[in-house]
């Protein structure tokens, strides 16, 4: 009897030893958050830009011949009325010889018309002559004053083209690639120009503006008319094509009067001033426009998560459970994005830690210290 009674003690030692404990959960964690606020923003947009000398000619011959001389090399700076090209000019002194005998044979034969009429005038007067022979005489020395004005315009034309053998840089600027050298044939006809010449003093840098962000340019700035919103317009910057900003700031000055069917786009011009002539026609960059957003909401690039073209930030809601909630964002400032809709101002959201977070997961929410969500108006 005593043993069964120690065995029934054993296993009711046993049964109690085997019974599971019960676990705690763990403390929900502490994540900080901040309020989310409003204020006027700028941002920055870039476009890819073209630059253009504010004056780009190309050279051209206006008469055929051997190329003579090249006065100059490429990328040499020429001031305007300087020789760059000489053609072989020869033929075009002998047309004008030519046109200046042909002058003086003309006036030698309106001279002695006039001779024929001097002599015949008191003739037919007298009645020794008949009037016809004084008539023709007459019509004579009209046809040799009117070889003597062909032979005038044939000596102005041979002048024009023996100048056209030197060519002269129409404005000042910067010599382009010379496709022609010396000794080559050239004429007006040619598909390719002798060079082309660029004024950089000051440059034309060409970008393309989307209906879109048209529309939301021309609202940003006030005025009735775009030549009254062009003089409110702040001043943009040029990015160059290695990431460097140019030390200048230009100004937008004219918009194309229509857009391109082909692409939707509209043309833009901006003017830089280039005193070092560091900016050369063909250069590329990019056009930096700053854009004001009023009572922008800010949110902080590191609070949010992107999933399938989406940006999510978690609030946090009653009883501190926290809500995934996507967010439109028209801009980004620093490490900031710029808000339009998801979340209002005075919304609680968590900074950061959200990689681990699932809906209406409870968290203990900590004041953020350094206010990254606050707003600066500028």
């Amino acid at each position: 009897m005593k043993s069964i009674i120690l065995a029934l003690v054993a296993l009711s030692l046993y049964g109690c030893s085997s019974k599971p404990q019960t676990q705690q959960a763990p403390p929900p964690p502490s994540l900080p958050v901040a309020s989310i606020t409003s204020g006027t923003q700028t941002t920055y947009q870039e476009y890819p830009a073209s630059i253009e000398g504010t004056v780009n000619v190309e050279i051209r011959p206006q008469v055929s011949g051997a190329l003579d001389k090249v006065f100059v090399d490429e990328g040499a700076f020429v001031s305007a009325g300087q020789p760059i090209f000489k053609i072989n000019d020869q033929p075009y002194r002998a047309a004008l010889n030519n046109a200046l005998a042909s002058l003086h044979a003309a006036e030698a034969t309106q001279v002695n018309s006039q001779l024929e009429i001097d002599k015949l005038t008191p003739l037919v007067e007298n009645k020794v002559v008949s009037e016809y022979q004084l008539k023709t005489a007459k019509a004579t020395n009209q046809v040799a004053k009117a070889n003597i004005e062909q032979a005038k315009a044939n000596i102005s034309t041979a002048q024009i083209n023996l100048g056209y053998t030197l060519i002269k840089a129409p404005v000042s600027g910067y010599i382009g690639r010379l496709i022609k050298k010396q000794g080559s044939l050239v004429a007006p006809t040619d598909v390719d120009a002798l060079t082309q010449l660029s004024d950089v003093h000051d440059v034309h840098v060409y970008f393309s503006l989307g209906e879109k962000d048209f529309v939301n340019f021309k609202e940003q700035y006030p005025g009735q008319t775009l030549k009254d919103k062009l003089k409110q317009l702040p001043a943009v910057s040029l990015l160059l094509a290695d990431g460097t900003e140019y030390a200048k700031q230009g100004r937008i000055d004219v918009i194309d009067g229509q857009f391109d069917k082909n692409t939707g786009a509209i043309t833009v011009r901006a003017s830089f001033v280039n005193p070092q002539g560091l900016l050369r026609s063909g250069n590329t960059g990019k056009v930096r426009l700053s854009l004001q957003h009023t009572d922008a909401l800010i949110v902080p690039e590191s609070a949010t998560v992107e999933m399938q073209d989406k940006v999510f930030v978690f609030t946090v809601g009653d009883s501190s459970k926290v809500k995934k909630q996507s967010i439109t964002i028209v801009g980004k400032n620093g490490d900031n994005y710029l808000v339009k809709d998801g979340v209002k101002v005075g919304d609680q959201i968590v900074l950061s830690g959200i990689d681990h977070l699932q809906e209406g997961m409870v968290i203990h929410p900590e004041k953020a210290t350094d206010k990254v969500a606050a707003v600066t108006k500028n």
